[in-house]
């Protein structure tokens, strides 16, 4: 599998996303996607299903070749609720560690440095091997990286065609983090775009392969989530083609106002 390296940790450049996966239907997903060979599982405290990842992990007998990311509620990013809330996503994945652990939203409230700083401790101790970001704006990581002691490897973030995260890609790139993009085929969003057709169909490939080849061609990390088995493949089967000069800049003229499909309001004031 590829991979990407920021900071001396290698990212698997194609991972799951677990989000909205539940009971028995995310453990077999997570068991058969390791199976077919992915290497990169992701999931959230908020999500609510570390318990059911972890079983496909332990279920696959591939633990020791998996990185697991989980991430970090907006809620638990004071220095206690931190180290408790991590403790108990150990035991939920039945884990001795955490390959990545991420600020899964920023929190104003906490002070950037404080959490950082936990998280900088759970990895000395062990129980976390690597630490990043997630949906951070060019500010938060600057900001991030001028306070954390140790390094910051990823920052994760919507990023598909239809929404133009050039500003923030830059910022990552300047920190030398990488950029992991969820929501790679804009929930659904790219099946369907006759622009995207039209390039799978020069490639014998989908529109949501041709959507995922345009982000991994630029080594960006994707982790596409599905409910379908057969999606799985589907999924996996993105880096055997590559797309030409001429048509990644055609898929990159996609991007448009309102393009954003993941907006909170508790969401930072986006780039």
């Amino acid at each position: 599998m590829q991979t990407v390296e920021a900071k001396g940790f290698r990212i698997p450049i194609v991972g799951l996303g677990t989000w909205a996966l539940r009971g028995r239907d995310c453990a077999r997903l997570t068991e058969q996607a390791i199976r077919i060979g992915y290497r990169h599982i992701d999931t959230a405290q908020m999500y609510d299903n570390e318990r059911e990842v972890g079983e496909g992990v332990h279920a696959s007998g591939k633990r020791n070749e998996v990185m697991v990311t989980t991430k970090v509620k907006p809620e638990s990013l004071a220095p206690h609720p931190l180290e408790r809330s991590v403790k108990e996503s150990l035991v939920k994945l039945r884990l001795d560690h955490i390959d990545l652990l991420l600020i899964h939203w920023p929190n104003p409230r906490v002070p950037l440095a404080e959490t950082l700083d936990a998280m900088a401790k759970l990895k000395q101790a062990g129980l976390v091997r690597q630490i990043g970001v997630s949906n951070f704006t060019v500010a938060l990581l600057d900001e991030a990286n001028k306070v954390s002691s140790e390094p910051l490897v990823c920052n994760e973030i919507e990023c598909h065609p239809f929404l133009d995260q050039d500003k923030v890609i830059a910022g990552c790139r300047k920190h030398g983090m990488a950029v992991v993009a969820y929501s790679p085929i804009a929930r659904g969003g790219a099946v369907g775009d006759e622009l995207l057709e039209r390039v799978g169909k020069a490639h014998g490939k989908t529109a949501a392969q041709v959507c995922l080849r345009w982000l991994t061609q630029q080594g960006i990390v994707v982790i596409p989530r599905t409910s379908k088995i057969e999606r799985l493949e589907e999924n996996f089967d993105i880096l055997d083609f590559d797309l030409s000069d001429a048509e990644m800049k055609e898929i990159a003229g996609l991007a448009r106002k309102g393009g954003r499909i993941v907006d909170w309001s508790w969401s930072p004031k986006w780039d």
